[in-house]
Protein backbone atom coordinates (compact mmCIF):
# COMPACT_ATOMS: atom_id res chain seq x y z
CA UNK A 1 0.00 0.00 0.00
CA UNK A 2 2.80 2.25 0.65
CA UNK A 3 3.79 1.92 -2.52
CA UNK A 4 1.00 3.09 -3.75
CA UNK A 5 0.70 5.94 -1.99
CA UNK A 6 3.93 7.02 -3.01
CA UNK A 7 3.34 6.74 -6.97
CA UNK A 8 0.21 8.88 -6.21
CA UNK A 9 1.99 11.58 -4.75
CA UNK A 10 4.47 11.42 -7.40
CA UNK A 11 1.82 11.65 -10.03
CA UNK A 12 -0.15 14.37 -8.41
CA UNK A 13 3.51 16.34 -7.64
CA UNK A 14 4.45 16.32 -10.90
CA UNK A 15 1.30 16.71 -12.92
CA UNK A 16 1.09 20.38 -12.19
CA UNK A 17 4.55 20.96 -11.76
CA UNK A 18 4.81 19.39 -15.37
CA UNK A 19 1.72 21.65 -16.11
CA UNK A 20 4.19 25.40 -14.25
CA UNK A 21 6.87 23.97 -16.66
CA UNK A 22 5.43 23.77 -19.82
CA UNK A 23 3.83 27.21 -19.49
CA UNK A 24 7.71 27.95 -19.10
CA UNK A 25 9.08 26.61 -21.90
CA UNK A 26 6.47 28.37 -24.04
CA UNK A 27 7.27 31.89 -23.10
CA UNK A 28 9.83 32.65 -25.08
CA UNK A 29 8.64 31.87 -27.71
CA UNK A 30 4.80 31.98 -27.54
CA UNK A 31 5.11 34.97 -24.44
CA UNK A 32 2.66 34.46 -21.00
CA UNK A 33 -0.16 36.47 -22.17
CA UNK A 34 -3.66 34.66 -20.69
CA UNK A 35 -4.19 33.04 -24.26
CA UNK A 36 -1.11 31.29 -23.75
CA UNK A 37 -2.03 29.93 -20.15
CA UNK A 38 -5.87 29.35 -20.97
CA UNK A 39 -4.29 26.64 -23.48
CA UNK A 40 -2.24 25.43 -21.23
CA UNK A 41 -4.45 24.97 -18.10
CA UNK A 42 -7.60 23.93 -20.58
CA UNK A 43 -5.51 21.57 -21.91
CA UNK A 44 -3.58 20.45 -18.72
CA UNK A 45 -7.70 19.54 -17.77
CA UNK A 46 -8.48 18.01 -20.98
CA UNK A 47 -5.47 15.31 -20.90
CA UNK A 48 -6.45 14.71 -17.01
CA UNK A 49 -10.02 13.86 -17.75
CA UNK A 50 -9.14 11.52 -20.39
CA UNK A 51 -6.35 10.14 -18.26
CA UNK A 52 -9.09 9.33 -15.33
CA UNK A 53 -11.48 7.67 -17.92
CA UNK A 54 -8.73 5.69 -19.44
CA UNK A 55 -7.54 4.77 -15.78
CA UNK A 56 -10.61 3.44 -14.35
CA UNK A 57 -10.85 1.52 -17.90
CA UNK A 58 -8.07 0.13 -17.87
CA UNK A 59 -7.81 -0.94 -14.57
CA UNK A 60 -11.09 -2.87 -14.62
CA UNK A 61 -8.41 -4.78 -17.09
CA UNK A 62 -5.09 -4.80 -15.74
CA UNK A 63 -5.71 -4.28 -12.41
CA UNK A 64 -1.99 -5.12 -11.08
CA UNK A 65 0.59 -2.51 -9.71
CA UNK A 66 3.26 -3.78 -12.63
CA UNK A 67 0.80 -2.38 -15.74
CA UNK A 68 0.58 0.53 -12.98
CA UNK A 69 3.84 1.30 -12.86
CA UNK A 70 4.78 0.95 -16.30
CA UNK A 71 2.31 3.44 -17.42
CA UNK A 72 3.85 5.84 -14.65
CA UNK A 73 7.20 5.29 -16.41
CA UNK A 74 6.26 6.11 -19.51
CA UNK A 75 4.91 9.47 -18.67
CA UNK A 76 8.38 9.63 -16.73
CA UNK A 77 10.23 8.94 -20.17
CA UNK A 78 7.90 11.42 -21.98
CA UNK A 79 8.63 13.82 -19.88
CA UNK A 80 12.44 13.40 -19.94
CA UNK A 81 11.91 13.96 -23.56
CA UNK A 82 9.75 17.20 -23.86
CA UNK A 83 12.49 19.94 -24.10
CA UNK A 84 14.18 17.80 -26.17
CA UNK A 85 11.47 17.10 -28.72
CA UNK A 86 9.82 20.71 -28.56
CA UNK A 87 12.92 22.55 -29.22
CA UNK A 88 12.39 21.99 -33.23
CA UNK A 89 8.93 23.19 -33.03
CA UNK A 90 10.09 26.44 -31.09
CA UNK A 91 12.86 27.49 -33.39
CA UNK A 92 10.07 27.41 -35.99
CA UNK A 93 8.10 29.39 -34.02
CA UNK A 94 11.20 31.77 -33.38
CA UNK A 95 11.65 31.81 -37.11
CA UNK A 96 7.57 32.39 -37.59
CA UNK A 97 8.03 35.40 -36.09
CA UNK A 98 11.00 36.80 -37.73
CA UNK A 99 8.88 35.93 -41.03
CA UNK A 100 5.25 36.96 -39.95
CA UNK A 101 4.27 33.33 -40.86
CA UNK A 102 1.03 32.86 -38.85
CA UNK A 103 0.19 29.14 -40.40
CA UNK A 104 3.79 28.14 -38.82
CA UNK A 105 3.35 29.74 -35.37
CA UNK A 106 -0.32 28.53 -34.72
CA UNK A 107 1.32 24.95 -35.75
CA UNK A 108 4.39 24.88 -33.66
CA UNK A 109 2.31 26.31 -30.82
CA UNK A 110 -0.59 23.64 -31.50
CA UNK A 111 2.53 20.85 -31.09
CA UNK A 112 4.35 22.10 -29.12
CA UNK A 113 1.05 21.73 -26.46
CA UNK A 114 0.24 18.64 -28.04
CA UNK A 115 3.34 16.91 -27.10
CA UNK A 116 2.34 17.20 -23.54
CA UNK A 117 -0.88 14.93 -24.27
CA UNK A 118 1.00 11.63 -23.67
CA UNK A 119 2.62 12.56 -20.23
CA UNK A 120 -0.40 14.63 -18.51
CA UNK A 121 -2.83 11.87 -19.87
CA UNK A 122 -0.87 8.58 -18.38
CA UNK A 123 -0.76 10.92 -15.06
CA UNK A 124 -4.74 11.40 -14.72
CA UNK A 125 -4.59 7.74 -15.20
CA UNK A 126 -2.75 6.87 -11.78
CA UNK A 127 -5.55 8.27 -9.25
CA UNK A 128 -8.41 6.22 -10.57
CA UNK A 129 -5.40 2.96 -11.06
CA UNK A 130 -4.37 3.45 -7.54
CA UNK A 131 -8.40 3.48 -6.36
CA UNK A 132 -8.67 0.20 -8.04
CA UNK A 133 -5.51 -1.70 -6.71
CA UNK A 134 -6.15 -0.34 -2.87
CA UNK A 135 -9.92 -0.92 -2.37
CA UNK A 136 -10.99 -4.50 -1.60
CA UNK A 137 -14.02 -4.02 0.56
CA UNK A 138 -16.79 -2.22 -0.75
CA UNK A 139 -17.07 -0.05 2.88
CA UNK A 140 -13.79 1.38 2.95
CA UNK A 141 -14.07 2.50 -0.88
CA UNK A 142 -15.26 6.38 0.22
CA UNK A 143 -12.23 6.50 2.82
CA UNK A 144 -9.32 4.75 0.58
CA UNK A 145 -10.27 7.24 -2.45
CA UNK A 146 -10.90 10.52 -0.34
CA UNK A 147 -7.39 9.86 0.99
CA UNK A 148 -5.95 8.78 -1.89
CA UNK A 149 -7.49 12.21 -3.68
CA UNK A 150 -6.18 14.17 -0.59
CA UNK A 151 -2.45 12.62 -1.08
CA UNK A 152 -2.30 13.55 -5.08
CA UNK A 153 -3.89 17.20 -4.59
CA UNK A 154 -1.18 18.02 -1.71
CA UNK A 155 1.54 16.63 -4.13
CA UNK A 156 0.10 18.89 -6.59
CA UNK A 157 0.48 21.75 -4.28
CA UNK A 158 3.75 21.34 -3.15
CA UNK A 159 4.43 20.53 -7.00
CA UNK A 160 3.21 23.72 -8.19
CA UNK A 161 5.09 26.08 -5.24
CA UNK A 162 8.51 23.64 -5.78
CA UNK A 163 8.46 24.04 -9.84
CA UNK A 164 8.15 28.21 -9.86
CA UNK A 165 9.40 29.12 -6.48
CA UNK A 166 12.89 26.77 -6.43
CA UNK A 167 13.49 24.50 -9.08
CA UNK A 168 12.64 26.72 -12.45
CA UNK A 169 14.59 29.95 -11.00
CA UNK A 170 17.25 27.61 -9.48
CA UNK A 171 17.99 24.94 -12.48
CA UNK A 172 16.03 26.28 -15.10
CA UNK A 173 12.77 25.10 -17.46
CA UNK A 174 14.80 22.02 -18.88
CA UNK A 175 16.50 20.35 -15.94
CA UNK A 176 12.91 21.33 -14.00
CA UNK A 177 11.33 18.73 -16.02
CA UNK A 178 13.86 16.49 -16.06
CA UNK A 179 13.87 16.52 -12.25
CA UNK A 180 9.82 15.78 -12.14
CA UNK A 181 10.91 12.69 -15.10
CA UNK A 182 13.28 11.31 -12.51
CA UNK A 183 10.50 11.55 -9.32
CA UNK A 184 8.36 10.01 -11.37
CA UNK A 185 10.18 6.85 -12.88
CA UNK A 186 11.77 6.60 -9.00
CA UNK A 187 8.30 6.30 -7.58
CA UNK A 188 7.23 3.69 -10.19
CA UNK A 189 10.59 1.58 -9.98
CA UNK A 190 9.45 -0.17 -6.32
CA UNK A 191 6.31 -1.74 -8.85
CA UNK A 192 8.52 -2.85 -11.78
CA UNK A 193 11.27 -5.70 -11.97
CA UNK A 194 14.80 -4.50 -11.73
CA UNK A 195 15.97 -3.75 -15.12
CA UNK A 196 13.54 -0.79 -15.75
CA UNK A 197 16.30 0.92 -13.55
CA UNK A 198 17.98 1.75 -17.31
CA UNK A 199 15.08 4.53 -17.78
CA UNK A 200 16.04 6.73 -14.08
CA UNK A 201 19.93 6.55 -14.95
CA UNK A 202 19.32 7.67 -18.80
CA UNK A 203 16.99 10.55 -17.35
CA UNK A 204 19.80 11.12 -14.84
CA UNK A 205 22.37 11.29 -17.22
CA UNK A 206 20.46 13.80 -19.55
CA UNK A 207 20.55 15.72 -16.46
CA UNK A 208 24.13 16.37 -16.92
CA UNK A 209 23.99 17.71 -20.52
CA UNK A 210 25.46 21.25 -20.76
CA UNK A 211 22.54 23.69 -21.59
CA UNK A 212 22.80 25.45 -24.25
CA UNK A 213 21.48 29.27 -25.08
CA UNK A 214 17.01 29.09 -25.25
CA UNK A 215 16.74 31.11 -28.52
CA UNK A 216 18.76 33.66 -30.69
CA UNK A 217 17.90 35.94 -33.18
CA UNK A 218 20.13 35.56 -36.37
CA UNK A 219 23.45 37.62 -35.68
CA UNK A 220 22.58 38.07 -32.05
CA UNK A 221 25.51 36.70 -29.28
CA UNK A 222 23.81 35.90 -26.37
CA UNK A 223 25.46 37.55 -23.15
CA UNK A 224 23.72 35.89 -20.39
CA UNK A 225 19.94 34.59 -19.96
CA UNK A 226 18.08 32.48 -17.60
CA UNK A 227 15.04 31.71 -15.29
CA UNK A 228 13.42 34.16 -13.09
CA UNK A 229 10.60 33.40 -10.71
CA UNK A 230 8.69 35.66 -13.29
CA UNK A 231 9.73 35.29 -16.81
CA UNK A 232 12.55 34.18 -19.17
CA UNK A 233 15.47 36.70 -18.98
CA UNK A 234 18.10 37.26 -21.48
CA UNK A 235 20.84 39.60 -22.11
CA UNK A 236 22.26 40.13 -25.99
CA UNK A 237 24.74 41.83 -27.74
CA UNK A 238 22.47 42.25 -31.30
CA UNK A 239 23.69 42.69 -34.92
CA UNK A 240 23.65 46.57 -34.39
CA UNK A 241 26.18 46.23 -32.02
CA UNK A 242 24.00 47.10 -28.96
CA UNK A 243 23.81 44.97 -25.50
CA UNK A 244 19.53 44.83 -25.10
CA UNK A 245 17.57 42.78 -22.73
CA UNK A 246 14.58 40.55 -23.70
CA UNK A 247 11.81 38.81 -21.94
CA UNK A 248 10.15 35.89 -22.92
CA UNK A 249 9.21 35.65 -26.52
CA UNK A 250 11.51 38.32 -27.38
CA UNK A 251 8.65 40.75 -29.26
CA UNK A 252 10.46 43.38 -27.88
CA UNK A 253 13.26 45.44 -26.45
CA UNK A 254 12.72 45.97 -22.41
CA UNK A 255 16.46 48.06 -22.08
CA UNK A 256 18.94 48.91 -24.37
CA UNK A 257 22.41 50.01 -22.62
CA UNK A 258 23.19 53.61 -22.95
CA UNK A 259 26.18 55.18 -24.90
CA UNK A 260 28.25 57.79 -25.03
CA UNK A 261 25.81 59.47 -26.74
CA UNK A 262 23.08 58.82 -24.13
CA UNK A 263 20.37 58.11 -26.83
CA UNK A 264 19.91 54.73 -27.51
CA UNK A 265 16.49 55.78 -30.24
CA UNK A 266 13.09 54.46 -29.87
CA UNK A 267 10.95 55.64 -27.13
CA UNK A 268 13.06 56.28 -24.47
CA UNK A 269 14.53 59.44 -25.73
CA UNK A 270 11.15 60.44 -26.69
CA UNK A 271 10.38 59.87 -22.58
CA UNK A 272 13.85 61.68 -21.41
CA UNK A 273 11.63 64.61 -22.93
CA UNK A 274 9.30 64.84 -20.12
CA UNK A 275 11.60 67.25 -17.80
CA UNK A 276 11.11 69.71 -20.88
CA UNK A 277 7.74 69.53 -21.44
CA UNK A 278 6.50 70.17 -18.30
CA UNK A 279 9.11 73.12 -17.34
CA UNK A 280 11.31 71.51 -14.72
CA UNK A 281 14.96 70.86 -15.74
CA UNK A 282 16.32 70.97 -12.07
CA UNK A 283 15.83 68.97 -8.90
CA UNK A 284 12.69 66.88 -10.21
CA UNK A 285 11.81 63.50 -9.29
CA UNK A 286 10.55 60.57 -11.79
CA UNK A 287 8.73 57.26 -10.55
CA UNK A 288 9.55 54.76 -13.48
CA UNK A 289 6.86 51.81 -13.32
CA UNK A 290 8.67 48.73 -15.13
CA UNK A 291 12.42 50.04 -14.68
CA UNK A 292 13.65 46.56 -16.75
CA UNK A 293 17.67 47.22 -16.86
CA UNK A 294 17.22 50.86 -16.04
CA UNK A 295 17.96 52.67 -19.42
CA UNK A 296 15.60 55.61 -18.52
CA UNK A 297 17.01 56.17 -15.27
CA UNK A 298 20.40 56.02 -16.88
CA UNK A 299 19.29 58.99 -19.38
CA UNK A 300 18.36 60.99 -16.49
CA UNK A 301 21.47 60.45 -14.79
CA UNK A 302 22.65 62.10 -18.12
CA UNK A 303 20.70 64.50 -19.62
CA UNK A 304 18.55 65.76 -16.16
CA UNK A 305 21.48 65.13 -13.81
CA UNK A 306 19.72 66.62 -10.91
CA UNK A 307 16.47 64.36 -10.91
CA UNK A 308 16.07 61.69 -8.30
CA UNK A 309 14.81 58.63 -9.78
CA UNK A 310 12.60 55.93 -7.83
CA UNK A 311 12.72 52.57 -10.43
CA UNK A 312 9.99 50.16 -9.33
CA UNK A 313 10.67 46.42 -10.74
CA UNK A 314 8.67 43.19 -9.93
CA UNK A 315 11.68 41.01 -10.93
CA UNK A 316 14.94 41.09 -8.71
CA UNK A 317 16.89 39.04 -11.49
CA UNK A 318 15.71 42.03 -14.19
CA UNK A 319 17.45 44.27 -11.32
CA UNK A 320 20.21 42.34 -11.50
CA UNK A 321 21.26 42.04 -15.08
CA UNK A 322 20.47 45.76 -15.28
CA UNK A 323 23.26 46.26 -12.87
CA UNK A 324 26.03 43.92 -14.45
CA UNK A 325 25.19 44.31 -17.89
CA UNK A 326 23.28 47.31 -18.88
CA UNK A 327 25.17 50.12 -16.73
CA UNK A 328 22.19 50.64 -14.35
CA UNK A 329 24.83 51.73 -11.71
CA UNK A 330 25.16 54.25 -13.51
CA UNK A 331 21.96 56.22 -12.36
CA UNK A 332 20.70 58.32 -9.45
CA UNK A 333 18.69 55.55 -8.54
CA UNK A 334 16.19 53.78 -5.60
CA UNK A 335 15.29 50.35 -6.99
CA UNK A 336 11.83 49.33 -5.19
CA UNK A 337 11.22 45.34 -5.51
CA UNK A 338 7.44 45.84 -6.04
CA UNK A 339 4.03 45.92 -8.66
CA UNK A 340 3.82 48.76 -9.89
CA UNK A 341 0.48 49.73 -9.36
CA UNK A 342 0.54 48.52 -5.60
CA UNK A 343 3.52 50.28 -4.74
CA UNK A 344 2.07 53.29 -5.86
CA UNK A 345 -0.91 52.74 -3.86
CA UNK A 346 0.92 52.34 -0.93
CA UNK A 347 3.63 55.27 -1.44
CA UNK A 348 3.16 58.50 0.01
CA UNK A 349 5.66 60.35 -2.35
CA UNK A 350 4.26 63.12 -5.05
CA UNK A 351 6.34 63.10 -8.25
CA UNK A 352 6.42 65.55 -10.95
CA UNK A 353 6.93 62.79 -13.74
CA UNK A 354 5.87 59.26 -13.81
CA UNK A 355 7.13 57.03 -16.84
CA UNK A 356 4.89 53.87 -17.18
CA UNK A 357 7.16 51.17 -18.83
CA UNK A 358 5.78 48.21 -17.57
CA UNK A 359 4.02 46.85 -20.20
CA UNK A 360 5.76 43.17 -21.35
CA UNK A 361 5.24 44.35 -25.16
CA UNK A 362 3.05 43.38 -27.30
CA UNK A 363 0.93 41.96 -23.72
CA UNK A 364 0.01 45.03 -21.33
CA UNK A 365 -1.38 44.37 -18.13
CA UNK A 366 -4.84 45.28 -17.72
CA UNK A 367 -4.53 46.47 -14.24
CA UNK A 368 -1.92 49.76 -15.69
CA UNK A 369 -4.47 51.01 -18.44
CA UNK A 370 -7.77 51.41 -16.56
CA UNK A 371 -9.19 54.33 -15.48
CA UNK A 372 -8.81 53.68 -11.83
CA UNK A 373 -5.43 53.42 -12.47
CA UNK A 374 -5.07 56.62 -14.49
CA UNK A 375 -6.30 58.47 -11.54
CA UNK A 376 -4.24 57.25 -8.79
CA UNK A 377 -1.21 58.76 -11.10
CA UNK A 378 -2.50 62.10 -11.08
CA UNK A 379 -2.95 61.67 -7.67
CA UNK A 380 0.87 60.96 -6.94
CA UNK A 381 1.97 63.67 -9.51
CA UNK A 382 2.90 67.44 -7.98
CA UNK A 383 1.13 70.26 -9.50
CA UNK A 384 2.58 70.61 -12.83
CA UNK A 385 3.82 67.18 -13.34
CA UNK A 386 2.96 64.47 -16.06
CA UNK A 387 2.84 61.05 -17.17
CA UNK A 388 4.11 59.29 -20.16
CA UNK A 389 3.79 56.00 -21.21
CA UNK A 390 4.57 53.75 -24.03
CA UNK A 391 2.31 51.63 -25.72
CA UNK A 392 3.33 49.11 -28.60
CA UNK A 393 0.57 47.58 -31.11
CA UNK A 394 0.88 46.30 -34.77
CA UNK A 395 1.21 48.85 -37.32
CA UNK A 396 -2.53 50.03 -38.38
CA UNK A 397 -3.86 47.79 -35.92
CA UNK A 398 -4.28 50.67 -33.52
CA UNK A 399 -7.71 49.71 -31.15
CA UNK A 400 -5.76 48.57 -27.98
CA UNK A 401 -3.78 52.29 -28.11
CA UNK A 402 -6.79 53.98 -28.52
CA UNK A 403 -8.97 52.67 -26.18
CA UNK A 404 -5.95 53.29 -23.26
CA UNK A 405 -5.32 56.71 -24.58
CA UNK A 406 -9.22 57.63 -24.68
CA UNK A 407 -9.06 56.39 -21.32
CA UNK A 408 -6.36 58.06 -19.57
CA UNK A 409 -7.90 60.76 -21.15
CA UNK A 410 -10.61 60.57 -18.49
CA UNK A 411 -8.10 60.82 -15.59
CA UNK A 412 -6.20 63.86 -17.12
CA UNK A 413 -7.66 67.51 -18.25
CA UNK A 414 -5.31 67.00 -21.28
CA UNK A 415 -4.22 64.06 -22.94
CA UNK A 416 -1.35 63.77 -26.23
CA UNK A 417 -0.04 60.73 -28.62
CA UNK A 418 3.23 61.31 -30.34
CA UNK A 419 3.96 58.10 -32.62
CA UNK A 420 7.65 56.75 -32.44
CA UNK A 421 7.68 54.21 -35.36
CA UNK A 422 5.71 51.97 -36.73
CA UNK A 423 5.06 49.71 -33.53
CA UNK A 424 5.69 52.34 -30.37
CA UNK A 425 3.64 55.46 -29.56
CA UNK A 426 3.76 57.77 -26.39
CA UNK A 427 0.98 59.14 -24.54
CA UNK A 428 1.37 61.92 -22.47
CA UNK A 429 -1.27 63.00 -19.56
CA UNK A 430 -0.70 66.56 -18.20
CA UNK A 431 -1.93 67.25 -14.25
CA UNK A 432 -2.97 70.34 -15.20
CA UNK A 433 -4.18 72.28 -18.63
CA UNK A 434 -1.66 74.93 -17.62
CA UNK A 435 1.44 72.76 -17.87
CA UNK A 436 0.08 71.58 -21.66
CA UNK A 437 -0.57 74.73 -23.08
CA UNK A 438 3.18 75.25 -22.74
CA UNK A 439 4.52 72.29 -23.60
CA UNK A 440 5.44 72.37 -27.02
CA UNK A 441 7.16 75.35 -27.23
CA UNK A 442 9.56 74.13 -24.39
CA UNK A 443 9.87 70.90 -26.02
CA UNK A 444 11.43 72.53 -28.93
CA UNK A 445 13.52 74.63 -26.58
CA UNK A 446 15.23 71.08 -24.87
CA UNK A 447 18.88 71.30 -24.42
CA UNK A 448 21.13 69.34 -27.03
CA UNK A 449 21.38 66.54 -27.48
CA UNK A 450 17.54 65.98 -26.81
CA UNK A 451 16.73 68.76 -28.72
CA UNK A 452 15.36 67.52 -32.00
CA UNK A 453 14.28 64.12 -30.81
CA UNK A 454 11.83 66.75 -28.44
CA UNK A 455 11.12 69.12 -30.90
CA UNK A 456 9.48 65.94 -33.12
CA UNK A 457 7.18 64.95 -30.33
CA UNK A 458 6.27 68.59 -30.07
CA UNK A 459 5.54 68.22 -33.97
CA UNK A 460 4.11 64.90 -33.99
CA UNK A 461 1.61 65.52 -30.77
CA UNK A 462 -1.94 64.26 -31.09
CA UNK A 463 -4.60 65.69 -28.55
CA UNK A 464 -6.65 62.35 -27.60
CA UNK A 465 -10.26 63.27 -26.23
CA UNK A 466 -11.87 61.28 -23.61
CA UNK A 467 -14.11 58.30 -24.20
CA UNK A 468 -17.14 57.37 -22.28
CA UNK A 469 -16.42 53.54 -22.33
CA UNK A 470 -13.00 53.93 -20.87
CA UNK A 471 -11.10 50.58 -19.62
CA UNK A 472 -12.14 49.94 -15.37
CA UNK A 473 -10.95 47.55 -13.32
CA UNK A 474 -14.15 45.50 -13.89
CA UNK A 475 -13.58 45.47 -17.66
CA UNK A 476 -10.28 45.76 -19.21
CA UNK A 477 -9.79 43.65 -22.42
CA UNK A 478 -7.11 44.60 -23.64
CA UNK A 479 -5.03 41.18 -24.13
CA UNK A 480 -8.07 39.85 -26.41
CA UNK A 481 -7.83 43.41 -28.39
CA UNK A 482 -3.54 43.11 -28.29
CA UNK A 483 -4.38 39.41 -29.60
CA UNK A 484 -6.42 39.70 -32.14
CA UNK A 485 -4.24 42.72 -33.61
CA UNK A 486 -1.45 40.03 -33.17
CA UNK A 487 -3.08 37.85 -34.74
CA UNK A 488 -4.43 39.79 -37.73
CA UNK A 489 -0.82 41.42 -38.49
CA UNK A 490 0.90 38.06 -38.71
CA UNK A 491 -2.25 36.91 -41.05
CA UNK A 492 -2.80 39.80 -43.35
CA UNK A 493 0.19 42.54 -42.32
CA UNK A 494 -0.14 46.04 -42.40
CA UNK A 495 -3.02 47.52 -44.06
CA UNK A 496 -1.84 48.93 -47.37
CA UNK A 497 1.27 46.38 -47.21
CA UNK A 498 2.56 44.67 -50.40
Amino acid sequence: MARIYLLVFAAGFSSLGVELTAARLLAPFFGTSTLVWANVIGLTLLYLSVGYWLGGRIADRWPTPRVLGSVVLLAAASVAVLPFATRPLLTLATEAFADISAGVLIGSFVAVLLAFAVPITALGAVAPWAIRLSVTAVEEAGRISGRLYALSTVGSLLGTFVSVLVLVPWIGTRRTLLVFALILAAAALPLLPRATLIVPAAIALLLLVPEQGVKAAPGDQIVWEGESAYQFVQVVDDEQGERVLRLNEGWATHSIKVGPSGLVGGYWDRAACLPAAIGRPRDGRLAVLGNAGGTTAVQYARFWPTWRVDGVEIDPTVTEVGYRFLGMSEARLTVHEADARPWLEASDDRFDGIIVDAYHQPYIPFHLVTKEFFELVRNRLNPGGAVTINVGSPPGYSEALDRIAQTMATAFPVVVQSQVNDFNTIVTGYRDSGTADGAVARLAAAPAPLTTICQQVGRNEVRIMPTSNPLTDDHAPVEWLTDSALFAYLRDGAPGAK
